[in-house]
């Protein structure tokens, strides 16, 4: 009896993927940021070296989703024995937001070649 009642009141296994998704969805918001506070603080880093934050941004945006989407598919799949739904989720939207923080960005910055081209 006492087995079935604790198998009953069981926590889910942790979702690693779903942890690793919000850990990436983190670094693809920051990212652009800390690419602008460089430029801002730094004398060796110019405007338009944060450029390269944007790829940086973009991609860990993407591998956010695809680890956010496989986190719940996997706890799907597990018939809700590995959890982790709602923090796949977190991640999915941060790396949402990552994509769209680097969209903006990669148009920022091609609106500052242009002025610097025109300039």
């Amino acid at each position: 009896m006492d087995d079935a009642l604790s198998m009953r009141t069981a926590r889910a296994e942790p979702n690693d993927r779903a942890r690793a998704s919000v850990v990436v969805g983190v670094a693809a918001v920051v990212a652009i940021p800390v690419g602008l506070a460089l430029a801002a603080y730094s004398s060796s880093v110019d405007m338009i070296h944060v450029a390269v934050a944007v790829p940086v941004a973009a991609i860990l945006g993407l591998v956010a989703l695809v680890l956010g989407r496989s986190a719940r598919r996997h706890s799907q799949i597990s018939l809700g024995r590995i959890g982790g739904t709602g923090v796949a989720r977190a991640g999915s939207i941060l790396g949402l937001l990552g994509l769209y923080l680097a969209g903006i960005a990669a148009l920022a910055v091609g609106f500052f070649g242009l002025l610097l081209l025109f300039d």
